[in-house]
């Protein structure tokens, strides 16, 4: 199925109760929007990210509410539709924004890893016991993607894996996408499919799911016992996912959101961590031109499968 097909096929426009009340620079806002992007079960992402709606309605005075998407799709629509307000994208999710309009939104920070790193790695995953213990044992294998807008689970794999000499279309013998992050492992796990790619920082100890990341994420919810996952594949690293603000929000709101979200890892290191989704040694500003790869990869994937 051509990529176009596939990502129209699983967006799911990303509609929200209210309508849009902050459209312009001059506009003062009447509440703030924040999207989740999917990948985690719901009740999941509404715990880790409610810390943020006490922190930023005390911050800008108005009534700030969390919209967990079904779907990376649904984030990417709510801000180019400017639903919402804020979101933390994968780099993947900020090319299609970029791509469609570039104008949207802003990306003003990313994550940085303990090691000091600003990227992060796909990795593919097999049960321990299914005897698949090298990415060569998943010839006429299934693999499961997490999200066609996902970068590391998708974008990336189905990028560096060709260029590794493993064409997607026959090396595997069937690929499908698993809705998630989250589901994909667990469809590892219950041999749904025979391997998985999901995201994680790669720093870290792997009994503990690394640092950061998917597997942390479930290790830390007791979904997840290491043991039973073998690492199949590592990717190049991945520039982290920015923190963007829709651009029409008026300046005073992105400075005061820009400053609380910095200071952060530092005033409130549990709520950062919960949001987060694992352990990172703080923030680093970046700007559009910190993507720029991903953008090319994504223009170029979208173009070839046309």
């Amino acid at each position: 199925m051509k990529l176009t097909a596939i990502l129209a096929a699983t967006t799911a426009i990303f509609a929200v109760a209210t309508p849009i009340l902050a459209g312009s620079n001059d506009a003062p806002i009447t509440e703030f929007r924040i999207g989740l992007l999917g990948g985690e079960n719901e009740a999941d992402r509404l715990a880790n990210n409610e810390c943020l709606i006490e922190r930023y309605e005390t911050l800008l005075g108005v009534p700030v509410k969390l919209f967990p998407a079904a779907d990376y799709a649904g984030v990417i629509e709510g801000l180019l539709g400017g639903t919402l307000d804020y979101a933390e994208l994968g780099s993947s999710g900020y090319a299609a924004v970029y791509l469609e309009d570039p104008n949207a939104v802003e990306p003003f920070a990313t994550t940085v890893q303990l090691d000091g790193a600003t990227g992060y790695h796909s990795v593919m995953v097999a049960r321990a016991d299914s005897g698949i213990a090298t990415l060569d044992d998943m010839a006429d294998k299934s693999l499961g993607f997490a999200d066609p807008n996902s970068t590391s689970g998708y974008l990336i794999p189905s990028v560096s894996l060709p260029q590794q000499g493993y064409v997607i279309e026959d090396f595997f013998g069937s690929t499908t996408f698993s809705g998630g992050h989250e589901q994909n492992i667990l469809a590892v796990l219950n041999g749904d499919v025979d391997g998985g790619v999901t995201w994680t920082s790669g720093v870290g100890e792997w009994e503990e799911g690394f640092s950061a990341g998917n597997l942390r994420k479930m290790v830390d919810k007791g979904l997840l016992d290491m043991n039973d996952l073998q690492l199949l594949w590592t990717s190049p690293i991945i520039p982290n996912g920015p923190l963007v603000l829709r651009t029409s929000l008026p300046q005073e709101t992105k400075d005061l959101m820009i400053a609380s979200v910095m200071a952060m890892p530092k005033d409130d290191p549990e709520c950062f961590y919960n949001a987060q989704g694992g352990e990172y040694a703080g923030l680093i500003e970046v700007d559009e031109a910190f993507y720029e790869t991903i953008i090319a990869a994504r223009k170029a994937k979208i173009e070839n499968s046309n």
